[in-house]
């Protein structure tokens, strides 16, 4: 940004989605620390009710708010990102939708079905990584000096595609696992955050963390002690299943694991709670959809004038006040302690030296300044270093459309049995999400055609 800007402008593409109310709470949070003078929201055409919708109530929140804040609703990207100093990203591509046939086309194979792991994770990948790149060449264009702040999902394949495929350095990952795990935490020791210090690494929903206290101590192990005396396994997350980790797994571990390590410590639990779901049309993203719709119409209330509680139920909470605090941190030189998706550099010594890794971070005008965590177990590192080479082979699939490196990530993934059954799941979610998949239009025209089977 060179000299600091007295006012600034803050976009946010996927602007219609129900995280907004949360986004627009955080930057009133700190409205004295961010000197706004625009916020636009941007989104698509099929998103456009949403828009209006959940504008309409941040235009409120805004007023409500005594701001004079420019409040702008457009389906013009390019209008919007001309001249933005930071750019926030929350979309999904092919909506809702598309997230039921992630979870319901593996789960009828017998397989994991979720947003961010296994066959889904991927397939959201697929579509989701040509469009930020896409955005990424529009930011070089219009806003080069922007800050690209991305909480879509996955986010550390997101955030490793923006660096190495669009070879765009401005960009930092966020999710809200980790402030999720330091608040459950905290309340299990009883103390206030503030005292404690969380170190996490390793990648987006796979990491693990340790804990330390105000005079050095590591306080690990007290709060595995007290997930198991407690009957507790602290609750960490609204959107998963909470089926409690095996404690002398844990304990053998001397971390603490992230609550999406459930699908690769107890593939098999999660399986069969995920196969009842399915059968009662209940899986996660159908509860979301109907999450969603009544979160709508709440937000249609011309008298609502803030976030309404039952958006934590959405499972997202925290994200988008994360989002508000990385802009306020780099803006102001802050210093924040944030754990983000960025480039390793050496960071973590197992994996590759220029991908993306999720880590405890200084978070600086400059950017995000990792934390050291030096080396992996066996146990952590020959997992992590499997997930890692998936993402990138995902990555490459994304960018190429080459059905052979969409196999290959397949085959890598531990939560897709390879052979047969991986090659029809991977054919069946090709024609299914065809529409958000041109650069697999070949594949998908051979497998509609029966020569590939």
């Amino acid at each position: 940004m060179g000299t600091k800007k007295n006012k600034i402008k803050i976009v946010t593409i996927g602007g219609g989605s129900s995280y907004t109310p949360e986004l627009i709470e955080g930057y009133i949070k700190r409205k004295d620390m961010l000197p706004i003078k625009e916020i636009w929201l941007v989104d698509i055409e099929e998103g456009k009710e949403k828009l209006q919708i959940v504008g309409n109530l941040a235009k409120r929140m805004v007023e409500k708010a005594g701001l004079d804040w420019e409040v702008h609703l457009t389906l013009d990207r390019r209008e919007a990102l001309k001249d933005a100093d930071f750019v926030s990203t929350q979309f999904r591509v092919g909506l809702l939708d598309a997230r039921i046939k992630d979870e319901r086309i593996p789960l009828s194979h017998g397989v994991i079905g979720q947003e961010t792991n296994g066959a889904g994770g991927m397939f959201k990948a697929f579509r989701t990584i040509p469009v930020i790149l896409d955005i990424v060449e529009d930011m070089k264009e219009l806003c080069p000096d922007a800050w690209l702040v991305n909480f879509t999902n996955p986010s550390g394949m997101i955030t490793e595609a923006v660096l190495k495929y669009g070879n765009f350095e401005k960009v930092v990952g966020l999710c809200n696992v980790p402030i999720g795990h330091t608040s459950s935490e905290s309340k299990l020791l009883d103390l206030p955050e503030e005292n404690l210090f969380f170190h996490y690494a390793g990648l987006n929903h796979h990491h693990w963390h340790r804990v330390f206290d105000k005079e050095g101590n590591e306080v690990t192990k007290d709060i595995i002690k007290k997930m198991y005396d407690e009957d507790g396994n602290a609750k960490d997350m609204e959107n998963i299943h909470q089926i409690p980790f095996f404690q002398e797994q844990i304990e053998d571990l001397e971390m603490l694991p992230c609550g999406y390590h459930r699908y690769y410590y107890l593939t098999s639990n999660m399986l069969e709670h995920q196969l009842e779901e399915y059968e009662k049309n209940e899986t996660r993203a159908e509860q979301v959809k109907k999450t969603e719709a009544e979160l709508f119409e709440l937000y249609k209330d011309p008298n609502l004038k803030e976030k309404p509680k039952q958006l934590e139920k959405r499972g997202g909470k925290h994200y988008s006040d994360a989002a508000c605090e990385l802009i306020a941190s780099i803006y102001n030189d802050k210093g924040t302690l944030m754990t983000v998706s960025t480039r390793n550099n050496g960071i973590l010594s197992d994996l590759p030296f220029d991908c993306a890794v999720e880590i405890t971070s200084i978070v600086k005008a400059s950017g995000p300044k990792p934390i050291n965590f030096g080396s992996f177990k066996p146990a952590e590192r020959g997992i992590l270093q499997v997930m890692k080479a998936m993402e990138e082979v995902t990555i490459e699939a994304a960018v190429t459309g080459n059905y052979g490196t969409a196999l290959q990530a397949f085959t890598l993934n531990p939560l897709v049995p390879s052979g047969n059954l991986a090659r029809t799941i991977l054919n069946e979610m090709l024609v299914a999400h065809k529409k958000h998949l041109p650069q697999f239009a070949d594949a998908i025209e051979k497998i509609e055609n029966g020569e590939l089977k």
